[in-house]
């Protein structure tokens, strides 16, 4: 059998949750809600399960004479239709140009890091459980968090201060508090740092301003937690995966649900996006890899990971690196039916002699249109690596001493800083408990080599 498969994106597929109706199988664009601040938008998924599908009316086709207003009325919206197709295209291609563009640099600005001193590690403590995830805002100034604590903190980069604390509330609580009550999983930023989006073990996806961190809305719909979050670059569509299967798409300015996707058979666990129309997801315990392309609602299919596939990230459009429990990183092209590289026991082995198992990978991260990935796990250490000419493998770089469970790895825009996650615990479980470990939030300073004379001279 192939590794990689087409897929139409049929809503009936047999990955689609169970009891779901042929209503589900249509696409449901924008329904557009009140725009009230702190409103709750369903994707109606509850009505859909139970909704009896009725049969088809034969319809009887009218023929009428088209008259020479109505012909031009209808060239024009055709023409008009064009006209935004082509620009839409145009801009596409002109932020992958400069996507390539801003590579080259970034290949520049990575290409002799070192790894910095231990003491030049910041650690910034105020969440009172594990860290579960986290964002850098696109001028690299602040970070918001989130943990098992059901709180946000958003912090100040170069003091290390707490700006704002968005609280998390007591289970029971969901109808008075505006925030969490649930272990928050995943978060994402739209890239002009206007949204910041956050889903939980609820179910619920909280949409936040992010200047003020004021409430804006609340997006229902999936039937399991929410583990992955991400905004399409230069838009605020949002892409939301589940537990329960299925990724779903919103469109934050209109406050509004568009439709559902369906196709893994098990709990996704990750998902990211970038420019294009398209987001990719790690299929848990199905072992899958998943590009979803929305336009042409069509999916591709990868195998390559012998465990369950935890983390996932885009380097650029057309290559990703993944994280599994079975130890192993995985580099991929969009275009290839198996990964282009794969490192087992990226983190090393844990346990007793003859019973060793390797340390999980709970956490992966690209410096985005450059050569520079990170993976983190709980052996104490994040690992950097570099990927090879045409990304056909990854060689390591350094390790950066971290103690814990690195839940959560994000670079900076620039490429001046990683930070780190932690946590005494898994983000998704308590399967281990590390009590030495800090909760909280480490800032990696990346250095590089001072040039050389031939360089300086070129």
């Amino acid at each position: 059998m192939n590794s990689l498969h087409v897929i139409c994106n049929d809503r009936r597929h047999r990955g689609s949750s169970p009891g779901l109706s042929d209503k589900a199988s249509s696409i449901k664009r924008a329904k557009k809600a009140n725009p009230k601040h702190n409103e709750e938008i369903s994707s109606d998924s509850e009505t859909e399960s139970s909704a009896v599908p009725k049969k088809r009316q034969p319809s009887e086709e009218i023929e009428y004479e088209e008259t020479p207003q109505e012909k031009k009325l209808r060239l024009a919206k055709l023409y008009l239709e064009q006209l935004k197709e082509e620009e839409e295209k145009r801009a596409e291609e002109e932020s992958f140009e400069s996507d390539l563009i801003a590579g080259r640099l970034q290949e520049e600005v990575v290409r002799n890091l070192i790894a910095p001193d231990a003491s030049e590690i910041r650690v910034l403590r105020g969440h009172k459980l594990p860290v579960t995830c986290l964002v850098i805002t696109p001028d690299d100034k602040c970070i918001f968090s989130a943990a098992k604590d059901c709180s946000i903190v958003k912090w100040d980069v170069e003091s290390g201060k707490k700006l704002h604390t968005i609280p998390g509330g007591r289970k029971g609580t969901e109808d008075r508090h505006v925030g969490h009550t649930a272990h928050i999983l995943c978060m994402a930023m739209s890239s002009d740092g206007k949204y910041l989006a956050t889903g939980d073990m609820n179910k619920l996806i909280m949409i936040w301003e992010a200047e003020t961190c004021k409430h804006l809305y609340k997006f229902t719909g999936h039937k399991g937690p929410v583990s992955g979050l991400s905004f399409r670059k230069g838009t605020h569509d949002l892409y939301s995966a589940s537990h329960d299967r299925s990724v779903k798409v919103w469109n934050v300015d209109e406050n509004a649900y568009v439709e559902t996707l369906f196709g893994h058979q098990d709990a996704i666990t990750g998902l990211d996006s970038l420019s294009r129309e398209r987001c990719v997801t790690a299929g848990g315990r199905d072992r899958t890899v998943r590009v979803w392309k929305i336009a042409e609602e069509s999916q591709l299919v990868f195998y390559g990971h012998e465990g369950s596939i935890d983390c996932i990230q885009l380097i650029n459009e057309e290559h990703m690196i993944t994280g599994a429990d079975d130890g192993s990183v995985c580099l991929w092209s969009v275009n290839k039916k198996k990964p282009l590289s794969t490192v087992k026991q990226a983190h090393g082995c844990h346990g007793d002699a003859g019973l060793e198992q390797p340390h999980w990978v709970a956490s992966v991260a690209a410096l985005q249109n450059s050569d520079t990935v990170a993976s983190g796990s709980h052996n104490s250490q994040v690992q950097l690596w570099k990927c090879s000419q045409n990304y056909r493998g990854l060689e390591p770089l350094f390790s950066v001493p971290v103690s814990g469970f690195v839940n959560s790895l994000k670079f900076s825009s620039s490429g001046q800083f990683l930070v780190a996650g932690v946590g005494q615990e898994h983000r998704l479980g308590r399967w281990w408990r590390l009590k030495d470990a800090k909760n909280g939030i480490y800032i990696i300073p990346l250095k590089r080599k001072p040039p050389t004379q031939e360089e300086v001279n070129d």
